[in-house]
């Protein structure tokens, strides 16, 4: 029997959602994947499903019921009160009102809910609108209300899954991810991120009582750097772990074009984990994350699909996919529309960045082999 095709969770509550005007969310980021995708060939309807909203009742696995009432009634009354700003971080600059902020949280909830009980006999499931790693049990952080990575792993322990690979590529440490499951031994954390951004956690020396493995990495790391953390550290730390799935937080804010971060990598690094982590378990779970530049996210994004689903990368984009990209718009401050530079509208491959591999990713690197060594 073939194996069945990778699926794709995606809903259109992202299309026109923004945080607001002046928010780095404000940006498209999952539709264009779905349009990119589409005007590709490479989303036919079979492999597409519209996720459903995880209903409140099922948040409370991770997040505490008055934080999901005060989520719930302040998308309703869209303004919250200044006990439950200081109490649940609703309402600030990071974690604004806007109008879907329970309902488009609730939506990446649900589809990794989903996600874990499709996956129980195994395959590969990719949601974009997932990825969200800050979120806290009591709290929004860091652009996140709700935590979807941690309902990801307890569905598919849910649903079969024993022993479960968390890696995360964003530039951001999973803060949230890490207090739930440091504890955890059949939990494999492993971060990649740069070091010294915010939230400033994640250093080398922070292992839990758990498997927890995090490489901060220096500003300036490009793809060189990060296929040395790859061969030495990634897929060795999740091979020897023996996963019955892996869980990947794709994050597109550790590209070079990204304002978030100070990173070097092409939209290549990503891809290459992608596929050299899909397949060492029976189950495979691609998140989405971070990433705020419209053309650099999309185009990794809809990259990572390809990956999954097999499709060739043209070296130029045809027409009904450039457009997609055209049509995207993404004001200055000033209120001024940015122009994107060719290739980020022609194409979907970003040209390789390499380089020297840095002492520090080497000595970091070698930290970390050692423990592998001592584990095995």
């Amino acid at each position: 029997m073939a194996p069945a095709k990778p699926r794709f969770i995606g809903s259109d509550i992202y299309r026109g959602s923004t945080y607001g005007p002046w928010h780095p969310l404000r940006v498209p980021r999952v539709s264009t994947v779905m349009d990119l995708s589409r005007a590709l060939g490479w989303l036919p309807a079979d492999q597409f499903i519209t996720s459903p909203r995880a209903k409140a009742a099922a948040l409370h696995g991770f997040h505490t019921p008055d934080y999901v009432a005060a989520l719930q009634a302040a998308e309703t009354a869209q303004a919250v009160s200044d006990e439950v700003r200081t109490r649940h971080h609703i309402g600030t600059p990071s974690n604004p009102i806007f109008a879907e902020m329970f309902r488009r949280p609730a939506t990446g909830a649900g589809a990794v809910l989903l996600a874990g009980e499709l996956l129980a006999k195994g395959g590969v499931i990719y949601a974009p609108g997932g990825g969200t790693h800050h979120g806290m049990p009591d709290r929004a952080n860091g652009f996140c209300y709700l935590n979807d990575p941690v309902f990801a792993i307890q569905s598919l322990r849910r649903n079969g899954a024993t022993k479960i690979a968390y890696v995360d590529i964003d530039a951001h440490h999973p803060d949230g991810v890490e207090h739930a499951f440091a504890g955890d031994p059949d939990t494999l954390l492993i971060s990649t991120h740069e070091e010294n951004r915010w939230p400033r956690t994640g250093a080398i020396t922070d292992r839990g009582v758990g498997q927890v493995h995090n490489l901060p990495l220096p500003a300036g790391s490009h793809d060189d750097d990060m296929a040395l953390v790859r061969d030495a550290v990634i897929l060795p730390l999740v091979t020897a772990f023996r996963p019955d799935a892996v869980v990947l937080q794709c994050g597109a804010d550790a590209v070079a074009e990204d304002p978030q971060s100070r990173l070097a990598l092409s939209n290549n690094a990503h891809w290459s984990i992608v596929a050299a982590l899909n397949g060492i378990a029976p189950r495979t779970l691609v998140l989405g994350g971070g990433g705020y530049n419209p053309w650099s996210v999309g185009r990794l994004w809809t990259g990572v699909w390809a990956t999954l689903a097999g499709a060739e990368i043209p070296d130029r984009l045809p027409n009904a996919a450039e457009q997609v990209l055209r049509a995207l718009v993404w004001e200055t401050r000033g209120g001024r529309p940015r122009l994107p530079p060719d290739p980020w509208v022609t194409t979907l491959r970003d040209a390789r960045r390499t380089g020297a591999i840095g002492a520090e990713v080497r000595s970091r690197v070698t930290e970390i082999a050692e423990r592998l060594r001592v584990w095995v």
